[in-house]
Order: C-alpha cells, then structure tokens, then sequence
C-alpha cells in the first residue's frame, strides 16, 4: 500500500512539474540566454561572411525594445578555444566614438560644455596651421565631423603607440603646423575630432576619461565586463586578436595600443555590455531605471548633420558618433569600429526599436568598407530587407596575389640580364638606340619609380607606420619592393646605357 501510495505520488508530481514545465515554457523563453533563436537568418549570415573573410570569432547580439533577445558566439575566441561568450571582451574600435559623443552630451546637459563654444575655450592652447581655423573649431565641429581635419591626418594617429601619460594631449598638441581644410565646410572622417573631444571631457568633468566613461556609462549601464585599459581586460578573458597576412589570420597576443586614442577607438565591451548600450540608445536614453541622457540628447547624437563622402563613395550622414543612413527607405543609425586586430558594428533600426551588436576577433585587411557592407547587409536582415550585393570581394585577392609583386621584379631582373648577356654575345640582335631608349629605359622606369615614389610619399606621410599596424602585409610588400625597385630602376637604366655604348658589330 505504501508503495503504491508512493508510486501515485511521484506520477502527480511529475505529471504537475510537466505541465507547469508546458505553461511556463513561453514565459522562460525570455530569458535572453535561454531564448530560442528566432534569427537563424542572422546568424547563418555571419558564419557566412566569417567564412568568406576568415574571421576566427565573433559574438553577436539583438535587442527588441528594452530587451535582449538573442545572443550567438561563433568560432572561437583564441585559438583552440570555445566561441566569444555574451560577457568576452573585445576591443569595439570606433564604436566608442558614439561613447565619447555621449559622454560630451551628458557636460553639455550638467551645462559644463557647449556645444557651440570654440575648442580654445576648453583647451586654449589648441591651435591647428591657420589661427582663424584654430579660433573657429567649435565642440559641435568636432562631434560632427566638420572640424575641417582631414581623413589622411588621422591614421598615422592610429599606430602612435606612445604610452608614457599625457600621450594624448602630446598628439593634439602636435597639430599646431597642421594643414586644415574650412571650418564646418564639409564632413571628413578624423580620428583626431575624438581624441580632442577627450581632452575637453577631461577638462570639464575634472575626471580623466576612462573615469568619466566608467563613473558615467558603464556603472549605470550595468556594463560590468567593458573596458579602457587592454590590461584590466585580460583578467576577464579578453578574446585573443588576430591579423592578416595575405589573408590568412594569424594570433596577435601582443599588439600594442594606441592610448592616445582611447577616446576615438581604443574602447573594450562585451556583447552583453553594448546590448545595454544599444537600449539605452532605444529608449530615449534609458536603461532599466537609468536615464543617461534626455531623449532630445539621444536624437541630435543620432540624427546625421552633413554627408561623408570619400571621393564618389557616399557613407551616409554623420550625427555625434553615428551614421545616418537609410537601407531601403528604412532609417537606420550605425557605427563600424576596427582596430588592428579586432572590429565591430552596431546599428539602430529606431522604426522597429531593434538594434545588434557584432564585435570580431580580426578587422578584415584592415579596411572599414569591408566590414560595413556585412554589417550594413545584417542590419538589411534584421529590418527585414534585402540584402546588397557583395562589391569589395575582390579584395581579398588582391592581398592572396601582393607576393606576386616582389616575384615579377625578380622575374623582370633576370629577363633585362638575360637580354643584356644575348646582345653581349650577338651584337647584330641589338635592337637599335630609340628602341632601347623608349621600351628599354623610359617604359621600365614608370613601374618602378611608382613603387620607389608610393613608398617615399607613405613614408613621409606617416601612413606606412599606420600600415604596419593594420596591414603589415601590404606595409611588408611596398618596402621591399619600393625599396628594391629605387634601386633596380638606378642599376637598370646604368646597364643600358652602358650597353648603348657598344657598337652593334
């Protein structure tokens, strides 16, 4: 009897726990990390495109109104490794443009900035090559990307690893013979706008910048896994970054960072952490209980101002460290990051109150435009919409054949010695002096002293230095062969002109 009662016993139980497991299955199912995934699509895409560009690891997240929805890890986050978790850290690149905006928006609120005040009133000893441009800059300027600092003269930044203190201010402080086009005249690229607008929240807040982003975004955003420090980072299990070298990745466990431009790209998050982020962005600049800033900030950050053009190519208008761009008629906010060996993206679509989060363990041949067209076709995915053709494919082919440059010349070597060595030994083969002056010297000196003069100008520049770090193979193949083709260019035009001077009988 006692153990039929028991047997009896056990069977309600389990026959309640089943159905209560049945009507609360829905309810469990909100959970972001038990949810079941309803963006196979997504996702199926980016293992697509991480397999086309050879991306290690990547973490993904989706956000619905106030709520995470979806978090995905795929590959591996070091090598032999388990994917990126929702909490691994990864370097989020000029995702954290939008973090400085933010922070500057959050001054301009407590009324210790203003955004049309000049940068001089901030930091007086600011000054650019002209001192009516150094007058004019204003914070707005800056957060707009119409400062009138050019694109070129913000990558050599990027591989300025000084990392004594006061490494910033240094940078900024060397601008003072910078060249500069008009103020506010058009919208240009410049990791420099950031960098500067890290100083002025230095000065305003009374705090250092990585303080001020902890004590006022992080802490309330419950970002508990982002970063400003590579170190910190490292005792959370910070993912391991990975390079290009002839589109191949290789581990890079011991890049340096660029500190001087932490404000502009040199932030570290989580999935976990930048979904909070995005829903704050959302919802009128609340997080839970949390208003960062008012929902009128929110908007002017998002809302592009002038429209960034890089020759004919048109990238949407620029707001405070967001893209303004609209995918099939659908407004859509977003912002690529990359890093030598990390990137990422993230994106708004407002209409749908939905946002994601990809953050990559390698930044694809360290080109911007790659990583936008998979992060602008995601963003296509999630509003429901088409996605675009892939245009910059061949890039990748073009960084498999650069060994083939240095192969040529040598190839080119032995066919001139080759030729020489013939009409040394059989004069009469010799084809005669404007032959050899037009197809012999002048027509071999235009690919050489192109190489020799591409790697003099990326020299002088600073662009080679900025190369090394985010392409170290194409910076790799331009010395070498720059290098060897001044050189070929001198000893070649010697050798025929010296054979000239032979007579051909």
């Amino acid at each position: 009897m006692q153990t039929k009662k028991l047997l009896i016993g056990s069977l309600l139980v389990g026959g309640a726990l089943a159905i209560t497991r049945l009507l609360f299955s829905k309810v469990a199912s909100t959970d972001p990390k038990l949810a079941v995934t309803s963006y196979d699509e997504v996702d199926a895409y980016v293992q697509a495109q991480m397999h086309r560009l050879n991306i290690p690891g990547a973490a993904l997240a989706i956000v619905e109104g106030d709520r995470i929805v979806h978090y995905r890890g795929f590959g591996r986050a070091r090598p032999g490794g388990e994917p990126p978790t929702p909490q691994t850290p990864l370097f989020i690149g000029s995702l954290t443009k939008s973090i400085t905006a933010l922070a500057v928006m959050q001054l301009v609120e407590a009324g210790k900035v203003e955004l049309d005040a000049p940068v001089q009133g901030y930091l007086p000893w600011f000054r650019v090559a002209d001192p009516e441009a150094s007058a004019q800059m204003t914070v707005r300027h800056l957060l707009n990307q119409t400062s009138g600092l050019t694109m070129l003269s913000g990558f050599p930044v990027l591989a300025d690893f000084d990392e004594r203190p006061g490494a910033t201010e240094r940078q900024v402080r060397a601008l003072s013979t910078l060249k500069t086009n008009p103020v506010g005249e058009k919208c240009a690229y410049c990791n420099l706008n950031y960098n500067i607008l890290g100083l002025i929240i230095e000065v305003a807040s009374g705090e250092s910048y990585s303080a001020y982003v902890q004590n006022h975004v992080f802490i309330p955003l419950g970002m508990s896994h982002s970063y400003t420090s590579k170190a910190a980072a490292q005792r959370d299990g910070l993912a391991m970054g990975y390079r290009y070298w002839f589109s191949r990745t290789f581990p890079s466990p011991n890049q340096p960072v660029a500190i001087a431009s932490i404000p502009s790209g040199q932030l570290i998050s989580c999935a976990e952490d930048m979904a909070h982020y995005l829903i704050a962005q959302l919802n009128g600049g609340r997080y839970g209980g949390v208003q960062i800033l008012s929902e009128v900030g929110i908007n002017e950050m998002h809302h592009g101002v002038k429209e960034l053009k890089m020759g004919n190519i048109a990238g949407g208008s620029y707001g405070m460290g967001w893209f303004d761009i609209d995918i099939d008629h659908t407004k859509t906010y977003s912002h690529g990051g990359n890093v030598p060996d990390f990137s990422a993206f993230m994106a708004l679509v407002p209409e749908q109150k939905k946002g994601l989060v990809m953050l990559f363990n390698a930044d694809p041949y360290g080109l911007p435009f790659v990583l936008g067209e998979v992060g602008e076709n995601t963003t296509a995915i999630l509003a429901g919409k088409q996605t675009a053709p892939i245009k910059l494919d061949f890039i990748q082919w073009i960084m498999r054949l650069l060994p083939l440059i240095p192969l040529l010349q040598v190839v080119g070597v032995y066919v001139t010695l080759r030729s020489l060595n013939l009409w040394s030994q059989y004069p009469a083969l010799r084809p005669g002096r404007r032959h050899i002056c037009f197809h012999h010297i002048l027509l071999p000196l235009i690919p050489n002293l192109s190489l020799a003069g591409i790697l003099v100008y990326l020299r002088n520049n600073g662009l080679l230095k900025y190369l090394h770090a985010y392409n170290p193979d194409l910076a790799w193949i331009i010395r070498i062969s720059g290098g060897f083709a001044a050189i070929w260019a001198f000893l070649r035009t010697r050798l025929m002109l010296n054979n000239l001077r032979k007579p051909r009988t």
